[in-house]
């Protein structure tokens, strides 16, 4: 089950359990959803940059698998598994205190 607390990063790191740290690391790994070049998330968003109001997009799993089928040259990941649901947990903190 999803913790209500994920979106703050207070949930303990369980297998299996999206988390925020788990998406930082994917969102700065040049192989995640099998990126066929270099490239990572932090290629064209170092830190972050440029993603501080994403969270409002009713879109932003659509996004994220654009972003990992085009720049990246990767396949597309299930909008509900751990890995995307992780680096959306990651993408929402950047957001900072709204």
């Amino acid at each position: 089950m999803f913790c209500a607390a994920f979106s703050l990063g207070a949930c303990s790191q369980n297998a299996g359990e999206p988390s925020i740290a788990e998406g930082k690391q994917l969102f700065n790994d040049s192989q995640f959803g099998g990126s066929t070049n270099a490239s990572s998330c932090s290629s064209c968003h170092p830190g972050g940059k440029g993603l501080e109001n994403a969270a409002s997009n009713p879109q932003l799993l659509s996004v994220i698998n654009t972003c990992i089928t085009g720049p990246l040259g990767g396949q597309a990941i299930a909008e509900d598994s751990e890995e995307m649901l992780s680096l959306k947990g990651y993408i929402e903190s950047l957001g900072g205190d709204e």
